[in-house]
């Protein structure tokens, strides 16, 4: 478990992955306790419904879905899978094979031997390495890759694009976005909330393009609480552009 500390100063400095496992360990083993208990708050409830709808709307762009006028996959790796929230709601629906990564053992105990779950990998992303001879067809992390430094983030893209079908193999990367003038670290669960501009220079880093980015529509407000803006980007090798 590395505990990377290149530039202390710097907001993705601070991630303590000890500290980050502790948080979720401690965790609920439930969707109010994936979503960091923002269900349970009153008027927040419909938060994962929505962004699921959210997520299935943005795969259709690219002609994925379960309609007669989409496509199905074959294989997806998600990172980041808590307790399977998006792997049940969305993954499984629209992939013959879901292979999983995700840290904590007690999330993932109910996805053993669940049809289409192919394999879990109990490991963080920071050491997650690529199985021999898989590719996929989509790659999906979400809420989770705050937990990575810059340095492990780009690595950990770099190696999703290795896996990637070739020509129609799609990264999707879906995070809250920072309304600070920087990159943001919240101690709680020791992760940071990036800036949009930040996550671009991380994907360019990556060799990775953009090839849509669309905000989550229709979460919930409650004034004076409001949850932060919520992207999704979808990315290809930048190789595969210039070919």
């Amino acid at each position: 478990m590395s505990e990377p500390k290149e530039n202390p100063t710097a907001p993705d400095g601070r991630i303590n992955t000890s500290n980050g496992r502790e948080y979720w360990q401690r965790a609920q083993v439930n969707v109010n306790g994936m979503l960091g208990g923002i269900p349970a708050h009153g008027g927040f409830s419909s938060i994962s419904r929505i962004d699921l709808q959210g997520s299935r709307t943005f795969l259709a762009r690219f002609g994925i879905g379960t309609k007669h006028d989409r496509r199905t996959l074959t294989s997806t790796l998600e990172g980041g899978a808590g307790i399977g929230r998006v792997t049940e709601g969305l993954l499984l629906r629209v992939s013959e094979h879901v292979d999983v990564v995700e840290p904590i053992a007690k999330f993932t105990a109910a996805l053993q031997g669940k049809p289409g779950v192919r394999a879990i990998s109990n490991v963080g992303l920071e050491e997650w390495q690529p199985p021999a001879g898989q590719e996929y067809d989509l790659v999906w992390a979400q809420w989770c890759l705050g937990h990575l430094t810059d340095e492990q983030l780009v690595r950990f893209l770099a190696l999703c694009k290795t896996v990637l079908k070739p020509a129609t193999g799609l990264i999707v990367v879906k995070e809250n976005l920072s309304t600070s003038a920087t990159d943001v670290f919240d101690s709680t669960d020791s992760s940071v909330t990036r800036l949009d501009s930040s996550f671009c220079r991380i994907f360019e880093e990556a060799g990775l393009v953009v090839v849509r980015t669309e905000l989550q529509r229709g979460l919930p407000e409650r004034p004076p609480h409001r949850l932060l803006p919520v992207r999704m980007y979808a990315l290809r090798p930048r190789d595969w552009s210039a070919s």
